[in-house]
């Protein structure tokens, strides 16, 4: 699949440069592995991740560094000195699901699995610290690399907003991260400029009536067949209001109202989620969707309240973020490394990251060459974990390129 992109002004680095990561990473590689399912099997939920942060900052202060733990849960930590040159951000939380994947490790708590790879994401990101660290001692970082370790990504609007309240994006002048990606093999990864994944809110329409007699309909509001046509026409109405390539897509999962078959009910709750792939018409998304179910619900005399519970917006690659990224890809995994992959219609709020400072995130390939193809959200997922050292791989090569880079920025400035 080819990706026509513009190479002008994009930084692409002096490969020479770039120390190997390979050698550094060896030497940690068997301890990420037990760390990586040690934290796979005690999975924690959103802002209860206190034993895995635990873990994390141990780990880190084993390798001679100095975390900071962030409130509640969570934490990060700075290799090198001088200005922040890069963020590099890990997802540390689980997700509400029984494992089913049969793994020696698999959850011991019971209905919370890493069914999203987090576990994989955590460990990547541990792998860095450590790797930089090593680097750091041998010769000294020309700039200071931020690690974070986020709490509560599944949680919308996600623990990416408490982070940044807290500060710990202040001197951050570009981000990066990556998701596991069960449809790409291990070794290679996934990038797009642009939007890579989409918004995600949830929706709730909570409509009344008097209730009355399935008999007498006209004598009160016929609330059911009311709920019928919002639940019909909103998603329509909404596909004709958006440009069709802002990708609106308004999707019920959830109907609730009535418990006998000859009473007209007086409530209802109707309950989805609208997805958007463009930034723009997500932040103009929510007075139209407001107005458009008042106005499906008009005819049938029901009250309407609308729940509409933002999300996440897109996360949008920056051009040269993605293509500085590529380039750290191809210089540890080969020239074929690289794939463009379609945008997502999931969230992630990495996002809100993006919307203050530049950066990318890429797919990390977690699919065992000729094995099954997994899903991400299902209890039987199963990552490869030779994607862990491909993964710290990247990111490192990624993270050193932007000390470079911003090195150079700031001797432009002085």
């Amino acid at each position: 699949m080819s990706d026509p992109r513009h190479e002008s002004g994009a930084w692409s680095g002096d490969a020479g440069q770039v120390p190997s990561v390979g050698p550094f990473l060896s030497r940690w590689l068997p301890e990420l592995i037990s760390f990586r399912r040690d934290i796979h099997q005690h999975p924690e939920l959103s802002y209860q991740e206190f034993r895995t942060t635990d873990r994390i900052v141990e780990a880190l202060e084993a390798a001679g560094l100095n975390p900071v733990r962030l409130k509640g849960t969570g934490c990060y930590v700075d290799i090198g000195h001088g200005p922040i040159a890069v963020g590099l951000r890990a997802d540390i939380d689980a997700l509400p699901i029984q494992e089913a994947t049969g793994l020696a490790f698999s959850s011991v708590n019971d209905g919370v699995a890493h069914s999203c790879g987090h576990d994989v994401h955590t460990t990547v990101m541990l792998g860095v610290a450590k790797v930089l660290a090593d680097l750091n001692d041998s010769s000294p970082l020309a700039g200071r690399v931020r690690v974070l370790f986020q709490p509560a990504e599944e949680k919308l609007p996600g623990g990416a907003l408490r982070v940044i309240e807290q500060g710990v994006l202040e001197g951050v002048p570009r981000m990066f991260a990556l998701h596991c990606e069960p449809k790409v093999d291990v070794g290679h990864v996934g990038t797009r400029i642009g939007a890579i994944t989409s918004a995600s809110d949830t929706v709730r329409v909570h409509v009344s009536g008097d209730g009355g007699h399935t008999s007498r309909p006209h004598l009160t509001q016929d609330l059911v067949f009311a709920m019928a046509q919002i639940a019909i026409n909103v998603p329509a109405v909404m596909s004709r209001r958006v440009d069709v390539r802002s990708g609106v897509s308004v999707v019920w999962g959830e109907i609730n109202a009535g418990i006998a078959p000859n009473a007209i009910p007086s409530q209802g709750t109707l309950a989805g989620t609208m997805r958007c792939l463009d930034a723009d018409a997500w932040h103009r998304s929510g007075a139209l969707l407001d107005e458009v179910v008042g106005q499906v619900a008009s005819p049938y005399k029901v009250n309407v309240e609308v729940e509409h519970i933002r999300g996440v917006p897109p996360v949008v690659n920056g051009e040269d973020e993605t293509t500085l990224l590529e380039n750290a890809a191809r210089d540890e995994l080969g020239e074929d490394a690289v794939l463009l992959v379609e945008q997502s219609m999931g969230g992630e709020d990495f996002a809100w990251y993006l919307q203050e400072v530049p950066g990318s995130m890429m797919r990390l390939g977690t699919r065992t060459p000729g094995g099954r193809t997994f899903d991400l959200h299902q209890a039987d997922y199963i990552a490869d974990e030779e994607a862990i050292g491909c993964g710290v791989q990247v990111m490192t090569n990624t993270a050193l390129r932007a000390v470079m880079l911003r090195a150079r920025e700031l001797a432009g400035q002085s």
